[in-house]
């Protein structure tokens, strides 16, 4: 019984660590919260049972954890369903492929869970409570490492750009965005806006900002920061993300609540780098100069 209460113990606290409010604003508190935290001991519960079950040996645990790994599947498609719905009434879009990235770090999270607690309990049974305690800082460990992705900043350079009006077309530096037809407006946005210009460090960069899900996630992260001056009838005031076709640079465009530069650039840094957009061209399949040799 002390086995698993220890194991149990140990997942539970690596989702309580994992489960925070942060720049991504979601899950929501308290009830986002209160039902991962619950999901969160079930997983460790699976886990740490599964050791003396084993050891008995008794291999119908085998079968509780392929059901376990069948309700991971479900929560991933609860946060889908959950974060699709919010996002009809968000002013500023995630995105899908953001909504995708975050329905699978949940599900991924309890496999850590459980994961950690097994890992616990078996220390627990062959080497007792010091053994457990050191299994239990170590899996912690790894679950929080494992748990931070890359972030923009880790691949491209953010710098400031400067807004400006080619007749009635907003651009960042040279990149044109869209049509403001209002004086009034363009006025405005000259006075509030801000902009940078986000600068991919090699071409696995560049490939992966090229992604309209991942510019949509940046923008995003940037009005969660900085929050925007954005209304249902203020489409002119729509964080925007466009990219420049021949180098690959990508500015961003935003009216914020507060103008800060500084905060923009760590906005955009912080954003992470989703699986969807991920991509390392050069690094796989055959090089360009091969395929050019077998085409001539």
């Amino acid at each position: 019984m002390a086995v698993i209460l220890i194991g149990v113990l140990a997942g539970t606290a690596a989702r309580i660590i994992l489960l925070r409010i942060d720049y991504r604003q979601y899950p929501g508190y308290p009830h986002g919260y209160l039902t991962h935290t619950a999901l969160g001991l079930i997983a460790s519960a699976l886990g740490a049972v599964a050791v003396p079950a084993l050891l008995k040996p008794d291999f119908v645990a085998v079968t509780f954890l392929t059901l376990a790994a069948q309700q991971f599947r479900e929560i991933r498609n609860m946060e889908r369903q959950t974060l699709e719905s919010l996002e009809k009434t968000e002013l500023v879009k995630r995105g899908l492929d953001y909504i995708e990235g975050i329905a699978r770090t949940f599900e991924a999270r309890n496999y850590l869970v459980m994961g950690t607690s097994l890992i616990t309990a078996l220390a627990a049974q062959f080497g007792g409570v010091p053994a457990a305690v050191f299994a239990a800082f170590l899996m912690l460990y790894a679950s929080y490492y494992f748990m931070s992705g890359e972030i923009i900043g880790d691949i491209c350079d953010v710098v400031p750009a400067r807004l400006s009006f080619d007749g009635s077309i907003l651009k960042i530096d040279e990149i044109g965005l869209i049509n403001i037809g209002l004086k009034s407006m363009r006025d405005k946005i000259l006075q509030d806006g801000l902009a940078v210009m986000i600068k991919p460090k090699n071409s696995n960069a560049r490939a992966t900002i090229h992604d309209i899900g991942q510019r949509t996630a940046i923008a995003f992260t940037a009005a969660v920061f900085l929050g925007t001056k954005k209304d249902v009838d203020l489409p002119e005031f729509t964080p925007l993300a466009r990219k420049n076709p021949d180098t690959g640079e990508v500015g961003l465009y935003i009216v914020p609540v507060h103008k800060d530069i500084e905060k923009l650039i760590a906005a955009v840094k912080l954003t992470p780098v989703l699986e969807s957009a991920r991509s390392k061209p050069l690094n796989a399949g055959p090089s360009i100069k091969s395929v050019e040799d077998k085409v001539m």
